[in-house]
């Protein structure tokens, strides 16, 4: 009763935050496409609304009830924060939307500080590079399967909390060199992102393979849960190992064949050959240069 008491606690401010969220957003958004701002769609205003909606089912949900009964709940959680959840809110464009509903002068402060401190754009700089990027995300995917520390975030309401953090924030990064959301600037050419992608894609390879094919009960917590679906403790790690295995397969090719299709387009045939070209006086007729990926 204390944990489910606890966790009914988190869903609820969880809920709240999300919903402020959104309604900041289409506060935003609404006052961008009205007045200034017409090019983020509707697509994009769903795409990010879509985002929360993940992220609540990821957490807040009834799902969150079954992740200390079924290992394949737990991996549930884990691919909708880190492969579904963050793209569709990068997808959104979020930064102007928000930073347009907020509060005029919170919304300056927060502007300055990101445009004007050197020392917060070259931490953004390196944050958002794509090794460091790509390392977050896998050691963070790594680290909380190892066993120890797997039971560690099953311990406490807290440390569940913190490990769903870290899939959010570390699956954040990881889509922004792909999607490349508005402040970002093409720093890194298409097919390196593609390269990127394929990579992301062995440490979830070996770890689902180790899940599948171990013949024993990784994780002990498992063992004294009442399993549902008539799934035995290994059967349960088994379809939890199969499911990563499959769905970052999916997403991650999904997103790498649509930046092929970008990469051998006519359009970003013509881009390489404008960038190519000696600098001109008049940029009249020079092909527009887009700063997202997606």
């Amino acid at each position: 009763m204390p944990h489910m008491h606890h966790a009914s606690f988190e869903s609820f401010w969880l809920s709240a935050a999300l919903t402020v969220l959104a309604w900041i957003y289409v506060r935003g958004w609404i006052h961008l496409r009205r007045f200034t701002d017409p090019t983020i769609e509707v697509w994009r205003a769903s795409s990010f609304i879509v985002g929360l909606l993940v992220i609540w089912f990821a957490v807040s949900s009834p799902l969150g009830g079954f992740d200390h009964e079924l290992l394949t709940a737990h991996m549930v959680q884990h691919l909708l924060l880190m492969t579904v959840a963050a793209p569709l809110v990068w997808l959104g464009a979020p930064f102007k939307p928000l930073l347009r509903g907020l509060p005029q002068q919170f919304a300056e402060g927060i502007r300055g500080s990101i445009f004007h401190w050197a020392g917060i754009k070259r931490l953004g700089k390196a944050l958002t590079h794509p090794a460091v990027c790509w390392l977050a995300a896998a050691l963070t995917l790594v680290a909380w399967h190892i066993p120890a520390v797997f039971m560690f975030g099953m311990r406490s309401g807290v440390s569940h909390g913190l490990e769903q953090a870290s899939f959010l924030v570390t699956g954040l990064l990881f889509w922004w060199p792909v999607i490349q959301p508005w402040p970002a600037v093409s720093r890194w050419p298409k097919w390196s992102i593609v390269l990127y992608l394929f990579f992301a894609t062995l440490p979830c390879d070996i770890l689902s393979g180790f899940l599948v094919f171990c013949d024993r009960v990784v994780y002990p917590a498992y063992f004294s849960s009442s399993h549902l679906f008539g799934l035995s403790p290994l059967q349960d790690q088994q379809c939890a190992g199969a499911l990563m295995w499959t769905v970052v397969t999916i997403i991650y090719l999904g997103a790498g064949v649509i930046l092929t299709a970008q990469l051998l387009s006519p359009y970003s045939s013509q881009e390489r050959w404008v960038e190519q070209q000696p600098s001109q006086p008049s940029t009249a007729t020079q092909a527009p240069r887009p700063t997202e990926v997606i």
